[in-house]
């Protein structure tokens, strides 16, 4: 026999697939033919990393990690943050100017803001502008 399914075994019947008007549906009888399971997503070889996340996948969230660091970013606006310095390398470029305008306009007492950012920043509490985690 050249391909297709094998004959049905001794307690099995051939399934009878009679002509149906047009229009109806009569499914097959369960377990003719065998069922096969949906495909797979395709599965990174050892070693080959997703070329969608080159920095890793975050285990908690499932997202890619960003290419910009936890350290440089806290590191930055902690003491730069009067200047928005950590916001900008995070793509927050909203945010930064804020943090500049807070920072001068009372006189330096709103630097407290970029200094407790820079802190959050480095518990990996901040993602970067696409809403990705920083990464280590």
């Amino acid at each position: 026999m050249a391909g297709g399914y094998p004959p049905p075994g001794p307690n099995q019947q051939q399934p009878n697939y009679q002509q149906q008007p047009q229009g109806q549906y009569q499914p097959p009888p369960q377990g003719y033919p065998p069922q096969q399971g949906y495909a797979q997503p395709m599965a990174y070889p050892p070693g080959m990393a997703d070329p969608n996340a080159p920095y890793g996948i975050d285990p908690k969230t499932g997202l890619p990690f960003s290419d910009k660091q936890k350290i440089v970013a806290g590191l930055l606006q902690i003491f730069l943050g009067g200047f928005g310095a950590g916001r900008f390398y995070t793509g927050h470029t909203g945010i930064a100017i804020w943090q500049i305008v807070a920072t001068w306009l009372t006189c330096g007492a709103g630097a407290l803001w970029p200094l407790i950012d820079g802190i959050m920043m480095l518990t990996g509490s901040v993602t970067d502008a696409q809403g990705r985690p920083l990464r280590d």
